[in-house]
């Protein structure tokens, strides 16, 4: 397997909605599934949110500028929907959402990069989500792919941008979906509760907060052991799509969805598939149809949250 290598890629496939406010803490606690009231200076989440039904319609890396002004990263096809959505919850809290993405620029950095972004900083993120600000920058430590670190560098829009090597946008897809951590995007958009994406096992649902839209059905699945799909890494030869179907062989009704793909460098395409623990147990899972590409399947790059 081929690691990503060191570099800096520009991420225009995310857009960035701005919660300003003296509720706007509260606001995102009651609309999304990560707890936002605690949300420290040092640290971001991830968090999703959900339609009645528990279904992801969106999914954001948030993170605080300040005790009144959040930043919630999400994928740019999404934004302008989510951003209305959202807005229809307001009534009379005292927050204003807008769509930043103008304001600010975000990179991807992977490998030495990393290191030399925080190379005599005095703070650094130390951990996964953890986040450090210097010089108008905040850096937001991700889940590694294949042990290499990666990190979301958001600066204001003009700013210098970090030091590096040129990494392509191709790659850095590849290492987010090497990573096992799906953003939802329009073609998966309500596929999804959180649990099938495991974002309960990488610290994206809190179960101790207050309601939020589909809680109750986030919250039945872990607690009464009705979850059966799980979220897993896939490769084939052939080209892969988000919104692709799995299938069991001889079965003609889909096992599961694919969540996010990208080109691997070596040939082919890597893939995190959401599909039923079962068929991912015994194996020979195909693409797109009962007889199509066999998919080479592999758990999580993390451990999953036991049911409760």
């Amino acid at each position: 397997m081929q690691n990503i290598p060191s570099g800096v890629a520009r991420l225009t496939h995310f857009g960035l909605i701005r919660a300003q406010g003296d509720d706007a803490a509260k606001f995102l606690h009651n609309q999304l599934t990560h707890d936002f009231s605690l949300l420290g200076l040092s640290e971001a989440r991830l968090a999703g949110f959900c339609n009645p039904k528990g279904r992801m319609q969106a999914s954001f890396i948030g993170f605080k500028l300040s005790a009144t002004d959040i930043v919630l990263v999400c994928s740019q096809d999404l934004l302008a929907a989510t951003l209305k959505r959202l807005k229809m919850f307001v009534l009379r809290a005292k927050v204003v959402l807008s769509d930043a993405s103008d304001a600010f620029a975000v990179y991807g950095l992977t490998g030495s990069a990393v290191q030399d972004a925080i190379a005599g900083r005095a703070t650094s993120p130390s951990s996964v989500w953890a986040k450090a600000t210097f010089d108008d920058v905040t850096m937001i430590s991700l889940y590694p792919a294949d042990g290499v670190a990666r990190a979301l560098w958001i600066a204001p829009a003009g700013a210098a941008a970090p030091s590096g090597a040129t990494l392509s946008t191709e790659l850095w897809a590849w290492g987010e979906v090497r990573s096992g951590i799906a953003t939802v995007t329009q073609a998966i958009f309500e596929a999804f509760v959180p649990q099938m994406l495991n974002y309960e096992s990488v610290g994206g649902v809190n179960f101790k907060k207050g309601c939020y839209p589909g809680q109750e059905v986030v919250a039945r699945s872990q607690f009464r052991g009705t979850l059966k799909r799980r979220a897993y890494l896939a490769h084939a030869d052939q080209p892969i799509q988000a919104g692709d179907e799995v299938f069991a062989p001889g079965d003609d009704q889909p096992c599961g969805t694919v969540a996010q793909a990208a080109a691997a460098p070596a040939g082919g395409c890597d893939a995190i598939v959401s599909m039923q623990i079962s068929a991912f147990e015994a194996g020979g899972v195909r693409l797109r149809a009962p007889n199509g590409p066999e998919l080479a399947l592999s758990a999580p790059p993390y451990p999953l949250l036991a049911d409760i």
